[in-house]
C-alpha cells in the first residue's frame, strides 16, 4: 500500500476512535504505542496525525505527544455559526448552478439515510449524513466555498457526531434531509434554506444540551 493511502486510512482509523471516544478529549496521543497497536510504522501515524491535527481534532504540541482537541462550547458555537452560514450560502449556489447528476447524487445520500434508518450503526448512518450535506455544497461548483465548508465540517465532526445520537434525532434528520433534498430537486431556494436554518438550530440545541449534560455529569 502506497505511504500516502496508507496514512489516510489511518487517520480515518483514528477519527473513528476519536468520534466514539475511543481516543478521548484530552488524551495524549503516543506514537509508539498507537504504531504497535496499529501494525504500522511511525512515518505514516505521523503524517495521520498531521492531517487530524488540520482539521482540528488533534492539538500539536512542541517536543510533547499530541493530544485529542477538547474544544470549548464557545469554540464549537463558532464553528457552528460559520458553517451555517456556508451552507445556507451553499444552498442558493446549489439552486442555481447543480447539474441533474448533481441532484440525483443528494437525492441518492438521502435515500440512502432513509434506508438505513433502522440500522444499529449510528456512526455509519453518521457518516452518510455528512455525506449528504458535502454533496449539497460540492454541487455549487464553488471550490472555495467547497474546501472551507470542508475544513469546517472535518473540524465539527465530533460535535455533530455527539449531538445527533440523540433519540430523536435520527427521525427529525430524515425529515429535514427530504425537505432540503426535494428544496433542491424543485429549485427551490426559500424552501431549501428555512430547513436549512431549522436543522442549525436544532444542531446548536443539541450541542449545547451536550455540553451542559457534560458538566453536570
Amino acid at each position: 500500500m502506497a505511504e500516502p493511502n496508507l496514512a489516510e486510512d489511518i487517520a480515518n482509523h483514528m477519527r473513528r476512535q476519536i468520534l466514539l471516544g475511543e481516543l478521548a478529549p484530552g488524551q495524549s496521543i503516543k506514537e509508539r504505542d498507537n504504531a504497535a497497536e496499529l501494525g504500522v510504522s511511525r512515518t505514516p501515524l505521523r503524517e495521520a496525525i498531521r492531517m487530524l491535527a488540520k482539521e482540528g481534532l488533534v492539538i500539536l504540541r512542541p517536543a510533547r505527544s499530541p493530544i485529542v482537541a477538547d474544544p470549548s462550547l464557545k469554540e464549537v458555537s463558532d464553528a457552528l455559526e460559520v458553517l451555517g452560514a456556508l451552507e445556507l450560502f451553499g444552498c442558493t449556489l446549489a439552486v442555481e448552478n447543480a447539474t441533474e447528476r448533481q441532484i440525483a447524487r443528494v437525492m441518492g445520500h438521502h435515500e440512502k439515510l432513509l434506508a438505513m434508518a433502522d440500522t444499529r450503526d449510528s456512526l455509519d448512518f453518521f457518516e452518510e449524513d455528512m455525506a449528504f450535506h458535502k454533496s449539497i455544497v460540492e454541487a455549487t461548483g464553488n471550490l472555495p466555498l467547497i474546501e472551507t465548508h470542508g475544513a469546517y465540517l472535518a473540524r465539527l465532526w465530533r460535535a455533530r457526531y455527539l449531538s445527533a445520537q440523540r433519540a430523536s434525532d435520527r427521525v427529525r434528520v430524515l425529515r429535514q434531509h427530504g425537505v432540503i433534498a426535494e428544496g433542491l430537486s424543485t429549485r427551490d431556494i426559500p424552501k431549501m434554506t428555512n430547513e436549512t436554518k431549522e436543522h442549525f438550530d436544532y444542531l446548536f440545541a443539541n450541542v449545547s444540551v451536550f455540553y451542559k449534560e457534560r458538566e453536570d455529569s
